[in-house]
């Protein structure tokens, strides 16, 4: 029995030892390729910034990065969706853009590095209000830093609806506001639930699924998002394997584990901040399905671009087509992008930095035009 009891701690010594060479083999290469990813990311050129930083934001630290090649570009202030969902793991698809712009992005209240040093305890300030608030607060503060009268908000899913909330309120702040897979409220949302519904009698019906088709027929009939309705699409979406915004994957020339200067800790608080902001910020209760931009008024004081994917199915064009054609501004595009999913700012960044630099930059480097 000795013996055996010997036998069983060495082995479980092996395997101790080998998980350990496993995991610090896996730690080095992704330490290797980091050291190549931010050799292939740096900025070289001497008007250059390359900066990462927290600055206080409504009351607490927040952290932003700022990249650029050339300080007089015109900013550019990217507003992630999600919410939650910080855009600096998956942004090296836009070294392009920092030839034309300073690119800015933001760990918002709840989210990512910003998560990471306030914890749960700004619970209580996850509102529209108070981070509309901290927008313009970031606004104010990048045009003092960065020496710029006004500078540029993109906005992108949960950003967009963010986004127009805080150009609505501060358009002296901004050349321009574009928004990218636009949401206008719970509309955005019902169009959706339309689209997947007849996606997944497609799908129901391409495999000869008689119990989907009887169970989806009332509901394709009328289909309200009642919470019986969406319990009978999320059952045969998983069944029928529709695809859905959490299947995407997305990876740029470095795919996100080895974007430099992102640690372990930062990617446990990206997921924490994920799960943390979608509490009081996503679903039913969400801003999103409780309000709707149209409450905002139409009237603009800036030029309005959305640029949209014509197959965006999670935040489907047509309603912020709709919201888009009643809008007043001194200048307005709506773009669609041919094939183009809910990520275009991601998967298709060579096109959507064309529409900026064409549609956009200009408006910054002739701001009196308009």
């Amino acid at each position: 029995m000795r013996k055996l009891a010997r036998v069983v701690v060495v082995i479980l010594y092996c395997i101790v030892g080998a998980v350990v060479l496993a995991a610090a083999a896996g730690l080095s290469f992704r330490a290797y390729r980091q050291h190549i990813a931010a050799q292939a990311l740096s900025i070289q050129s001497p008007d250059g910034i390359d900066e990462g930083r927290f600055v206080t934001i409504g009351d607490i630290s927040q952290w932003i990065q700022i990249r650029g090649e050339d300080r007089n570009n015109p900013v550019l202030l990217f507003v992630h969706g999600g919410p939650g969902g910080s855009t600096i793991p998956i942004s090296s698809g836009w070294r392009p853009w920092e030839k034309y712009f300073t690119v800015v992005q933001w760990d918002q209240r709840g989210t990512g590095r910003t998560y990471g040093a306030t914890g749960t305890a700004v619970a209580p300030t996850m509102t529209i209000e108070r981070m509309t608030q901290d927008g313009i607060e970031l606004a104010e503060y990048l045009r003092t830093y960065l020496h710029k009268d006004k500078i540029i908000l993109v906005g992108h899913s949960w950003g967009s609806f963010l986004g127009i909330h805080i150009v609505k309120q501060r358009p002296d702040l901004f050349y321009a506001y574009v928004g990218a897979g636009q949401v206008v409220g719970r509309v955005t949302f019902e169009t959706s639930f339309q689209i997947s519904i007849a996606q997944l009698q497609a799908l129901a019906r391409a495999a000869d699924n008689k119990e989907a088709l009887t169970e989806l027929e009332p509901i394709a009939a009328l289909p309200v998002m009642s919470p019986s309705n969406r319990l009978v699409a999320e059952k045969w979406s998983t069944a029928l394997k529709l695809p859905s915004i959490e299947s995407f994957t997305l990876v740029g020339p470095i795919p996100p584990p080895f974007m430099p200067g992102f640690t372990l800790l930062d990617w446990y608080n990206w997921y924490r901040g994920m799960t943390f902001s979608a509490q009081y910020l996503r679903g039913r209760g969400g801003p999103m399905f409780q309000r709707d931009l149209a409450s905002l008024g139409f009237d603009f004081a800036i030029p309005i671009i959305f640029i949209e994917g014509d197959e965006d199915y999670n935040t489907p064009s047509a309603p912020a087509e709709d919201y888009f054609n009643r809008i007043v501004a001194p200048r307005k595009d709506f773009v669609r992008i041919h094939g183009g999913d809910h990520f275009i700012p991601f998967d298709r960044p060579d096109e959507f930095l064309s529409e900026l630099v064409a549609r956009v930059r200009p408006l910054a480097d002739h701001a009196a035009t308009y």
